[in-house]
């Protein structure tokens, strides 16, 4: 009876020792509250008004704090979550890009899902998570921009899954993608790899985030290709 009682002691400590972000990711999976609040602050886009939607994981929401001196006056709008994997994204695409009324979404994901962040995934389930938010920006109006995803050699936080061929590969299909169903696609990758088809640490400290020299590095590519989904929506 007493041995009982001490695993029901343990099984409720254990519960109890349950941590904020356990508790977020078993109540809302995907964030959906990061932004709520921001979303519903952001007033309608002004007639003529380029608005761009990045979404993307935390190298997008690390890139947000500098739009504003990487794209003075640029009505860019960041809508990153640090970890997130491609089925999150997804799960979010509605209420983080499509309701803004962006005219262009630009899609930086894919190399959490690799990582097996949120469990194992393969290219194909990476591939359909991308293409439905793609298929849900086009069928509401949306140019889309196809990043691809940035050179990783080795994640510090999961050693040893060999990345690199496999950002390869994807890259590869996001390039063809987005040529198919007339989208733009951005490569960093090509600007940025080295040898080891890895980031430099000059332009990633960890091998995975981008620095200062990084960003400015992608800033160009992207605009590059917002500039011409723009012109591909006015035709």
């Amino acid at each position: 009876m007493r041995a009982a009682r001490t695993l029901l002691l343990a099984v409720s400590m254990a519960f109890m020792d349950v941590s904020d972000a356990d508790a977020q990711a078993q109540q809302d999976w995907a964030n959906l509250q990061k932004y709520r609040a921001a979303n519903a602050s952001l007033t309608a886009p002004a007639k003529n008004e380029a608005r761009v939607v990045f979404m993307g994981n935390s190298i997008t929401e690390g890139w947000a704090p500098r739009f504003a001196t990487s794209f003075p006056g640029k009505p860019y709008i960041g809508r990153g979550i640090s970890g997130q994997t491609t089925p999150q994204m997804l799960l979010r695409f509605r209420q983080d890009v499509i309701a803004l009324q962006p005219s262009v979404v630009v899609i930086l994901a894919g190399t959490n899902d690799i990582a097996g962040n949120t469990g194992p995934s393969t290219l194909g389930m990476i591939e359909d998570n991308i293409a439905s938010m793609a298929e849900l920006a086009r069928a509401n109006g949306i140019r889309v921009v196809l990043c691809s995803v940035l050179p990783v050699y080795d994640y510090p936080w999961k050693p040893g899954l060999i990345p690199a061929p496999k950002i390869v590969a994807l890259n590869m299909w996001l390039k063809e993608y987005a040529k198919s169903h007339g989208d733009v696609y951005a490569d960093f990758h090509s600007a940025m790899a080295d040898a080891r088809q890895g980031l430099p640490a000059d332009l990633a400290a960890d091998g995975v985030h981008p620095t200062d020299a990084g960003y400015a590095m992608m800033g160009p590519i992207v605009e590059k290709a917002i500039a011409s989904a723009l012109a591909k929506r006015g035709k």
